[in-house]
């Protein structure tokens, strides 16, 4: 059997799988379900369904929005500074890692942005310090991402921004485990790990933010005006909201985040624990406490065994294991739909790839 360990787009559940195909069949209208007008009954009683699953998983507060927007993340890199900050007004951002210099990149293109705190050292091998952050008093937002995909790093605790609302990019930590998501006062999500096919992201704010939009902003990417439309500004990406509901549904049914948590933590702990009981022969090299429970980062002691490993273990049916370009080495993504059998594979074939070349 294959098991897929890709960042993104990772493997969808196969209980989803199997009912997708009811998606693509037609019924008595002559139309299947992304055939219909998005602002027909059809569509709209299922992107209200989509919302209260969601709602429902998180636990949301009374007083939070949840968007369903076409794009990925990187889309919101964007629209984040034009949401919510003045024109002129400073955006902090802080620096974990590959993907946290990315939507901080984009949102100097808006206006000023400030530095909230960075990873020690040279390279990323830890989150930012948490504790409380000096942040200017009339700073529009502090972002941080609190999973970073392509590093491996994971914030153990949240910081402090006091009055500063709290952005997060939890796109690859999503319906992970729990959340307290009012603690943020915007979180946004590309629907590629958890959620379902890419070409959806997750947008989810608290209302008093949302008077931020500015008038003139196009309504396409007014978080006000999407609300206000119920993501239906324009046509949304249908199939992906359908799909989305599905793994909504999945995951209740397997006893919701807290039984998502259980099972990812124990999938993180069976890798970890072979790669730290290699003797060397494989290593993760991001402090312990700030490990990824998900995007697990390692290496091999012996570099130049890296293609060999990445060649013997697609053979084996491990597939896509190579570490992001900018960091190289190993990486295996173990989101939800990963079962624990996967995983067991995989630490199976590094012991033995480690007794024929250690």
């Amino acid at each position: 059997m294959a098991w897929n360990f890709a960042a993104g787009p990772a493997r969808l559940p196969d209980a989803v799988l199997a009912q997708a195909g009811a998606l693509f069949r037609r019924a008595d209208d002559g139309a299947c379900c992304i055939e219909r007008p998005f602002s027909g009954p059809h569509f709209r009683t299922a992107l209200a369904n989509a919302r209260q699953r969601l709602a429902g998983l998180l636990d949301l507060p009374s007083n939070y929005r949840i968007l369903f927007m076409a794009g990925g993340a990187m889309q919101q890199f964007s629209l984040l500074p034009m949401n919510l900050a003045r024109a002129g007004q400073a955006v902090a951002y802080a620096d974990s890692g590959y993907w946290s210099r990315r939507a901080r990149q984009e949102a100097g293109w808006s206006g000023p942005v400030i530095e909230a705190a960075r990873h020690p050292g040279a390279s990323a091998l830890a989150a930012p310090v948490a504790g409380k952050w000096a942040l200017p008093a009339n700073c529009a937002y502090c972002h941080i991402t609190p999973n970073e995909t392509a590093d491996g790093i994971a914030y153990p605790a949240l910081p402090d921004t006091g009055a500063v609302p709290l952005v997060a990019d939890c796109t690859s930590s999503l319906l992970l485990a729990p959340l307290a998501v009012d603690k943020f006062g915007l979180i946004y999500a590309s629907a590629q790990k958890n959620i379902g096919p890419a070409g959806l992201c997750v947008v989810i704010v608290r209302e008093d933010l949302l008077e931020r939009s500015p008038a003139a902003l196009p309504a396409v990417f007014s978080y006000r005006r999407q609300v206000e439309a119920g993501s239906c500004v324009n046509t949304p990406p249908m199939l992906a909201l359908e799909m989305a509901a599905l793994v909504f549904e999945w995951i209740a049914g397997q006893g919701g985040l807290p039984a998502m948590a259980a099972a990812n933590q124990a999938k993180a702990a069976l890798l970890y624990g072979a790669i730290d009981g290699s003797g060397g022969f494989y290593r993760a090299p991001v402090e312990v406490a700030h490990r990824s429970p998900v995007n697990v980062r390692f290496e091999l002691a012996v570099e130049a065994l890296t293609e060999r490993f990445i060649e013997q273990a697609a053979a084996a049916g491990l597939q896509h294991l190579r570490g992001h370009p900018q960091v190289g080495g190993l990486r295996a993504s173990l989101y939800n739909a990963m079962p624990l059998a996967g995983v067991e594979a995989l630490v199976d074939f590094m012991a033995d790839f480690a007794r024929r070349h250690g």
